[in-house]
């Protein structure tokens, strides 16, 4: 197996070695692993590319690249550029410092760069680690990560049998704020809404007089809905919750059906 990494917080985030751990693994000894990452943090991107602007690409190692750009970016370089003579089979963004459960999802450069191989008709995982206090003080706060990943892309796969027309599923990750040990298992669940909190900016003048706003995030502590992402993760879960770029409502096109 050929798999593709990339993450939103940059080449050198200590959650893209264990997104490289368990590449490793699923690859096994006869596979390749490629790493196609932003030089720099770009968290909060989504699926942003660098339409107007060209982005520089530098070798850092044997199948190893940093770009100057968003996740999407790095996976259209993978595509079209690092690994243009043979695509990757499965591509992995993360694994995100922090969860993307919930409304986080939207803002996610990690599930950009999965969406964007999803539209380039390749399988992919966003996988992200939920912090809380039962974990974010470990030596490796990525441990529920490191310890649960490759099963639970290996069962994702299993189950994935996406062809013909129309978006392709990609899969949102997010793994609980507990030690490996802790995980209670796999829940596949749709994405939930934490009630009462959002993201938000915060004013500051800086020494020389001048304005600016800080975004902030919510209390990532808040649970959504029983039976949807960030409600299962508190609760010491792996969430799965398979996506499209398909952005209709659905649910409400039949009753807009009346202004034709």
């Amino acid at each position: 197996m050929r798999i593709l990494l990339t993450n939103d917080d940059g080449i050198n985030a200590p959650g893209l070695a264990v997104a490289e751990a368990i590449a490793a693994e699923l690859a096994g000894p006869e596979g390749e692993v490629w790493v196609v990452a932003p030089a720099f943090e770009q968290s909060g991107v989504a699926h942003c590319i660098s339409y107007t602007h060209p982005t520089m690409i530098a070798r850092m190692g044997d199948r190893r690249y940093a770009a100057e750009g968003s996740p999407a970016d790095c996976v259209l370089a993978g595509l079209y550029d690092v690994m243009a003579e043979a695509r990757p089979d499965l591509v992995l963004s993360g694994v995100n410092r922090g969860n993307n459960s919930a409304e986080n999802a939207l803002y996610s450069g990690t599930l950009g760069g999965a969406l964007e191989a999803a539209l380039q008709g390749i399988p992919a995982v966003a996988l992200s680690q939920y912090f809380g206090p039962a974990n974010r003080d470990l030596d490796n706060s990525f441990d529920a990560a490191a310890g649960h990943g490759a099963e639970v892309v290996r069962r994702i796969l299993a189950h994935d049998a996406e062809g013909g027309p129309g978006y392709r599923l990609f899969y949102n990750v997010n793994f609980p704020p507990v030690p490996a040990q802790q995980v209670r298992g796999i829940r596949a669940v749709p994405q939930g809404l934490r009630q009462g909190t959002s993201f938000s900016v915060e004013p500051h003048v800086s020494p020389s007089g001048r304005r600016f706003l800080w975004v902030r995030g919510g209390d990532q502590q808040i649970a959504t809905e029983a039976g949807t992402d960030a409600a299962v993760n508190l609760d010491g879960y792996v969430s799965v919750t398979p996506m499209r770029a398909d952005l209709t409502a659905h649910d409400a096109l039949e009753r807009f059906r009346a202004i034709e």
